[in-house]
């Protein structure tokens, strides 16, 4: 062979074994391509059969005829086989766990076989819960192998909207579905928790007639055909009333807000509108209002029941489709399920069980309730963290409610005399301290001009026990208008400090505050103050700062739980009050009693005016008229009403929850029993004088420091011998209880004969306490001083040693000696000369005058012309404000002369001065205290 045959040849074996190369990669390629695809292919055939399951693949002409070539035959067995599995799975537990789910959440009419409960009225009030679903029909999944049944349940109240659709066929069915819904609906709750509104686009009347028995009860309202705007414009007002009048204190939903604030009691009913449609779209207005309601009915407890009219809304929605079968589907069981509706109610029963649901609902419309109706099944269970909220009285057999919270802070009651406004606190006082315990609500009760209806929450010499809620009540207060003003300085302290506080935990409220200090003591505050326009009954320094107090407190309190509660017999004394919108606008809650003018919103407001006794209208919208509920107000004065509760309450009161202050100006304070008092001992460095009690929450007494510096001393002025004995007796028993018998002197001197018995009985009660007593009379009494100012003048100028024993001298009617003390002796030194060297240099020796002057001008001749600071304290009874300018501040030209009541200032301690009140300090009550203490 040639060289050029041989390399022809090499090179045609090299193209021969490239083709080779060729085929074989193309075949090994198209091998996996075809494997590629099958793979693909049973991929898509496992996730058809996965989606669509197997029985549904088959039925479908074109897969069936892929299902069944034997590339898939292992895809299409292993589907069989899983269906098996999972049915099996399904078969022996599915259907008794669904049972099981359901009965757990909608127990009695909502799941129950009608014969159990369809007759009786319902009992239900919310607290134990609302059933979230309700029973429609039994499901079954057809393409199980064993067909086991269960029941089929939809959310309705407050969850979700329901839609129905239905042919010409199955009208019937779907409006028997929505019958017995209602049904089980109605019978579930107490009659008049649920009102249905029906409306039909085909029919004034044949919807739902075995209902109509409800419409004599007012619990179904038939609407016209033509005016489908008027029943979603007073579903739209429902709502709005709804948002701005419940919904404003941070919770989402009535249901939300009674869960917070009554324990799950539904305060507000469910408006259930049922509209039948002809398959056709609504007008466009109509569409977009009902699509408004349905977007923000739920929260405000309305239930849309729509039935045959298409439409799409942004809230949820159950649907159920009844078809030609009468089977139905529903998107809370899919499509897979089939459900047989449950069969419609006997015709026979069903306006029976309406009429007995009708009847029921009248007869609580139409009884007379009584104070027991007001209060819980339970006591002390709810939680004012949210705010309060408590019965008053019953609408139509439904109890209308006083709500006091952020959004509705503080409240305003007037009623004329006779008008039962008495009555009416008795009723809300009583319901609210029914529901909370002491711990989650304070009461601080006050009645001013002669009132002594608080009188009995505290405790007294009939009745020893007392309203545990009270921490204080005020009684007879009369012209004692300095307490009311002590009582709003108090809470305006407290509103400060609880503001503090939140603002330490960074949070803005009350119920942000509780959450934040779960261990801290932050009940609701709510102070009633009867009465309350003789608070600010004259131009004075007193209407002045309570005016601005009552401001802050119902300004800022809210925030804080603090809540006024004002009344009056005549709102109109205080007209000048309706012009401080600061004020006024925050007491939202209005209640007007029979005959009752300026409380509600007048004159759009009249309500009251032809009100019936033992009647109130009850506004949370700052009274105008939309805002009104009239209720009727049980008696709660009777015996066996709040009295049987209170003693109830106070059975059940924390051992260690302390007595109510009681502040009642008709009684005189007794010394002995004063905490202040029974709070003193012996060895004080500076001992402390008690002259009276101040006008203040705490019942505190008047306190001079007897400090041994310039003006420690007291003087009495007035012309009244008892009411100067009073504070004497008071300042001198007090400077006793601090002093060991022996460690002090004490010098009597009596110059009037109508204060020598007084004087006697302080001698006398000093020396039983173990004291040194010395008494002078007049003749003597000018020895006396010259004795002492000379011991001070040798004091002054002799050595320096231990400190001079104290000494407490005693006067009554100094003004007397007067006359005496101008004579000089051959010195051409005066008696009053040495009384204003004791006056002077006395404290700081340890040496006090507690001297009584019948007169303003009678204490200025006691002492240097122009200089009044020696004597640093002061009280004055019958004396005209206008004369202790020289003593005092300008604030005591407001001061007019009281019974029984003193002007108190300190110059040393005080800005503006006091009025105290004399004490008893001959009763003995306190004494046993007080030597147990001792």
């Amino acid at each position: 062979m040639s060289r050029r045959e041989d390399r022809q040849k090499r090179i045609e074996d090299a193209f021969e074994e490239f083709r080779r190369s060729v085929a074989a990669a193309l075949g090994n390629a198209t091998r996996e391509h075809r494997l590629a695809a099958e793979e693909h292919a049973r991929g898509i055939v496992e996730a058809v059969l996965r989606g669509e399951g197997v029985d549904r693949a088959f039925d479908d002409p074109a897969l069936a005829e892929v299902l069944r070539n034997e590339l898939f035959d292992q895809h299409v067995a292993q589907a069989v086989l899983d269906r098996a599995e999972a049915f099996r799975e399904w078969s022996e537990h599915g259907p008794d766990r669904l049972t099981a789910l359901v009965g757990a959440v909608a127990e009695g009419p909502a799941s129950w076989p009608p014969e159990s409960w369809l007759g009786a009225p319902g009992t239900a009030d919310g607290s134990e819960g609302v059933p979230e679903l309700w029973r429609v029909g039994t499901g079954t999944v057809p393409s199980a192998p064993e067909r086991r049944g269960f029941p089929v349940a939809v959310p309705l109240l407050d969850q979700a909207h329901l839609h129905v659709s239905s042919t010409h066929v199955s009208r019937v069915a779907a409006e028997g579905l929505v019958e017995n819904l209602l049904l089980r609906l109605l019978s579930h709750f107490q009659p008049g928790l649920v009102h249905v509104h029906v409306w039909d686009v085909a029919q004034l009347t044949g919807a739902l007639p075995g209902l109509y028995p409800l419409t004599r009860a007012g619990l179904l309202t038939v609407h016209d055909p033509a005016r489908l705007h008027e029943l979603l414009d007073e579903l739209s007002d429902h709502i709005r009333r709804v948002h701005t009048g419940v919904l404003v204190e941070g919770h989402h939903s009535v249901g939300a807000h009674s869960a917070g604030v009554t324990g799950g009691r539904r305060t507000e009913p469910w408006r259930v509108a049922v509209l039948f449609g002809n398959r056709r779209p609504l007008k466009e207005e109509h569409q977009q209002q009902l699509q408004r309601v349905a977007r923000n009915g739920l929260a405000a407890g309305i239930q849309l029941v729509v039935v045959d009219i298409p439409v799409t809304v942004n809230s949820a929605v159950e649907t159920v489709t009844v078809a030609d079968d009468l089977t139905a589907k529903c998107t809370m069981t899919g499509e897979h399920v089939t459900v047989e509706l449950d069969p419609p109610f006997p015709r026979d029963l069903v306006p029976r069980a309406c009429a007995v649901i009708a009847e029921a609902r009248e007869a609580r419309r139409t009884r007379l309730s009584s104070f027991g109706d007001l209060l819980p099944e339970h006591l002390w269970l709810e939680s004012s963290s949210a705010g309060v909220v408590a019965p008053v009285g019953f609408q139509e057999g439904e109890p209308v409610h006083v709500a006091l919270g952020d959004t509705s802070p503080h409240a305003l009651i007037g009623g004329p005399s006779g008008s039962g406004k008495t009555n009416f606190l008795y009723a809300m006082l009583g319901s609210l301290a029914a529901r909370y315990a002491p711990d989650e609500l304070e009461l601080y009760l006050l009645d001013f001009k002669e009132g002594v209806s608080f009188a009995q929450f505290a405790p007294g010499r009939k009745d020893p026990t007392w309203l545990p809620h009270a921490r204080l009540v005020g009684v007879n207060v009369n012209t004692d208008r300095e307490f009311g003003l002590a009582l709003l300085a108090f809470l305006a302290d407290e509103m400060r400090r609880r503001a503090d506080a939140a603002k330490r935990h960074e949070v803005t409220k009350l119920e942000q505050l509780r959450e934040e200090d779960p261990h801290g003591h932050w009940p609701r505050v709510v102070a009633v103050i009867d009465e309350f326009q003789y608070l600010f009954a004259e131009r004075d320094q007193v209407t002045a700062k309570a005016t601005q107090l009552l401001e802050d407190v119902a300004r800022r309190g809210r925030s804080q739980g603090i809540h006024l509660v004002l009344s009056s017999q005549d709102v109109s004394g205080i007209e000048g009050f309706w012009g401080k919108s600061a004020i006024f606008e925050q007491f939202t809650v209005r209640i007007a009693l029979p005959k009752a003018r300026r409380v509600l919103a007048e004159p759009q407001n009249d309500a009251a005016v032809e009100l019936p006794r033992w009647h109130a209208v009850v506004n949370h919208e700052s009274g105008v008229r939309p805002g009104n509920e009239v209720a009727r107000v049980p008696d709660a004065t009777r015996k066996g009403t709040i009295d049987a509760l209170q003693v109830e309450l106070h059975r059940r009161r924390p051992a260690d929850l302390a007595e109510p202050i009681l502040f009642d100006g008709s009684k005189v304070p007794v010394l002995a029993s004063l905490p202040d008092h029974r709070a003193l001992r012996s060895g004080a460095a500076h001992p402390t004088v008690l002259l009276g009690q101040v006008i203040d929450v705490a019942g505190s007494a008047a306190k001079v420091r007897f400090a041994r510096t310039p003006g420690r001393n007291v003087a009495v002025i007035g012309s009244l011998a008892e009411d100067a004995a009073a504070v004497l007796a008071a300042a001198a028993l007090s400077l006793g209880r601090q002093h060991e018998p022996g460690e002090a002197r004490f010098t009597l001197a009596c110059l009037a004969e109508d204060a020598a018995p007084h004087a006697d009985k302080l001698a006398k009660q000093l020396c039983d306490a173990g004291h040194q007593v010395s008494q002078v009379v007049l003749k003597d009494f000018c020895e006396l001083v010259r004795e002492i100012a000379d011991g001070l003048t040798a004091g002054m100028t002799g050595a320096a040693g231990a400190p001079p024993d104290p000494h407490y001298v005693v006067v009554y009617a100094v003004d007397a000696a007067q006359a005496l003390l101008e004579t000089k002796d051959d010195k051409r030194v005066s008696g009053v000369d040495r009384l204003r060297t004791v006056l002077k240099h006395g404290p700081e020796h340890r040496t006090h005058v507690l001297g009584w002057w019948r007169g303003v001008q009678r204490l200025k001749n006691s002492l240097p012309p122009g200089v009044y600071d020696d004597v640093g304290a002061w009280v004055a009874f019958d004396v005209q404000g206008k004369d202790l300018v020289s003593f005092g501040p300008e604030q005591v030209l407001s001061w007019s002369p009281r019974p029984r009541r003193g002007l108190f200032f300190d110059r040393f301690e005080h800005s503006r001065p006091q009025v105290v009140i004399p004490f008893d300090t001959e009763s003995t009550r306190g004494s046993a205290l007080a030597g147990e203490e001792a």
